[in-house]
């Protein structure tokens, strides 16, 4: 698989959009990635993302449902 097989082409959402989103849709519906570093996703990240640092990306394609919507931050 290429790694655009795991992304929808969407418009940017503005936070609130995703906001809403994710309080109407469980965690198991959706891949929430964060791509910051370690460091960054140990002071904060949201509920449910995974880590998966932008660099690894390509790599760890295979841990994300390409069926669901795809969240990245």
């Amino acid at each position: 698989m290429k790694i655009l097989d795991y992304f929808r082409r969407v418009s940017t959402w503005p936070p609130e959009t995703v906001r809403t989103f994710l309080k109407e849709n469980r965690e198991d519906e959706y891949n929430l990635v964060d791509v910051r570093t370690p460091k960054e996703y140990e002071e904060g990240h949201l509920p449910g993302a995974r880590l998966i640092p932008v660099g690894e990306l390509p790599d760890r394609l295979a841990e994300l449902d390409p069926a669901k919507p795809t969240i990245v931050y």
